[in-house]
């Protein structure tokens, strides 16, 4: 931990008497929001002091699309329900059974299973090896996610994001991000440009190659389809163009793999692929069963078992550069202890946290982990609520050490470079659609602490609403 982040703890933490605040502050920032953003987008900030004072208050209770804030609430959460996650995740990694002739590729919820041939760290090689070791033939490959109830993407999300890396299916059984790389390779002009990918998917490759090096190649593919249209360009002096396609069944995506490995390692693959899910039922809504936890059935041996990483190094990939499956699958992770692993009862968990920390009900409410969704909604000045409770618990600085840094790293390594806020500002970023986020700590000119959370929403097209929150918040941190 760095001596600056436990420099912010105290900051935060312990009470400090705050000088008077020019009265006229947020007069003046709500003069830059419309100098720089003009008219049409609607702001949400709050600014307090150490003391949990306001410094800048504009639309403080007003509820606003948070974005990819919503990542903070869903990893404060796994953090209040998962115990110790700097220690080795015993229960999350993959697993495989035989049953019979039949292999059982088994997902525990962990995030980082990788398919890669020269994988060193929790990799699929290591449980094909195991198969191959046992035997030398086997029937038929199956994906088993039963550990979490089959709802791939969260309400709200919109159906235009599913064939991105954005927007691609959560399951119990992930591996490689269930992501699919394509790559794209420029011919001579005129020609179709030559399409790279695993067999997982058919293309119907409509692109053509042009002059010049610009790219723009598109691609699209119906919800639970195999077909990926391309479409576009591709310069013929451009370097190959590298895409990341949605998967939506990862499962199944992780079985045919997994078979793949076993045929390179010798073993016969006598049977076909297939997928067990879990379908959602009224037990996983605990509005629905009540508040006794859903009974599991006891989980039944098996041959293998990969142990992953610690939580806390995801926790850093997931809020250093806002990577959603891996936030989807922290919110489902954090209800196992006392529900299914449904959304609905990772939304429960979440509220029990925002209850302990002291925030209004009616300043948020959620539909998903990653902040994908249209549906959620915070204010403000819960949010500071929040980022306030955090600062005082055990784990809160290990949290906020996850947090982007102004001009270094993650989602804000391009934003308050060489301002007065480089290196001095630890925060959230979000964006979605015509909705932007960015909530945390900062530290003012005097070197005191202010925590803070900004919004805007309903950004009219063409307006650079983060340079006007950048600007605001800049000014604050000057008059501080």
């Amino acid at each position: 931990m760095t001596k600056q982040v436990l420099a912010l703890v105290a900051a935060v933490a312990i009470a400090v008497p705050a000088a008077a605040q020019d009265k006229d502050l947020t007069t003046r920032v709500e003069a830059t929001l419309a100098q720089l953003a003009g008219p049409g987008t609607r702001f949400g900030i709050v600014v307090v002091d150490d003391q949990g004072r306001d410094v800048v208050a504009i639309n403080p209770d007003a509820r606003f699309i948070p974005a990819s804030n919503t990542k903070m609430f869903t990893t404060a959460t796994a953090l209040t329900t998962m115990g110790d996650l700097t220690q080795p995740d015993t229960t999350g990694g993959a697993a495989v059974r035989l049953d019979g002739r039949e292999v059982v590729l088994i997902g525990n919820g962990d995030a980082r299973l990788s398919g890669a041939d020269d994988c060193t760290v929790d990799c699929l090689t290591t449980l094909a090896d195991a198969v191959a070791q046992k035997t030398r033939v086997v029937g038929d490959v199956i994906g088993d996610d039963t550990l979490l109830p089959d709802e791939r993407w969260g309400p709200g999300m919109s159906w235009n994001n599913i064939p991105t890396r954005s927007g691609t299916a959560t399951s119990a059984l992930t591996m490689d991000d269930n992501e699919l790389p394509v790559t794209v390779t420029p011919g001579a002009v005129g020609a179709v440009p030559k399409v790279e990918l695993p067999a997982y998917y058919t293309v119907d490759n409509r692109l053509m190659t042009v002059a010049g090096s610009k790219n723009s190649v598109e691609f699209d593919r119906a919800p639970n389809g195999y077909e990926l249209r391309l479409t576009g360009t591709i310069g013929a002096d451009a370097k190959p163009d590298k895409l990341r396609v949605g998967i939506d069944d990862p499962a199944r995506y992780a079985a045919w793999r997994f078979a793949n490995l076993l045929k390179a390692r010798g073993v016969k693959v006598t049977g076909t692929v297939g997928v067990r899910h879990r379908p959602l039922m009224p037990s996983d809504d605990p509005a629905i069963r009540g508040n006794a936890p859903p009974a599991r059935p006891p989980l039944p041996p098996v041959l293998a078992k990969l142990t992953p990483p610690p939580l806390m190094d995801d926790m850093h990939l997931t809020m250093k550069v806002s990577q959603n499956l891996h936030a989807e699958l922290f919110l489902r992770r954090s209800s196992l202890v006392a529900g299914s692993g449904s959304i609905a009862d990772g939304q429960v968990a979440v509220r029990a946290m925002l209850a302990k920390a002291g925030v209004p009900r009616a300043a948020f409410d959620f539909s998903d982990g990653s902040g994908m969704s249209s549906y959620n909604r915070v204010a403000p000045r819960g949010a500071v609520i929040m980022l306030r409770w955090i600062a005082t618990q055990p784990w809160g600085a290990a949290w906020r050490e996850t947090l982007p840094v102004g001009g270094v790293d993650g989602t804000l390594a391009k934003r308050f470079g060489g301002t007065l806020l480089d290196h001095k500002l630890f925060a959230k970023t979000g964006t979605l659609n015509a909705s932007a986020g960015l909530s945390g700590y900062m530290i003012a000119k005097s070197g005191r602490t202010l925590t803070f959370s900004t919004y805007a929403n309903d950004i009219p097209p063409g307006v650079e609403a983060t340079k006007a929150v950048d600007a605001a918040l800049e000014l604050i941190a000057a008059e501080n």
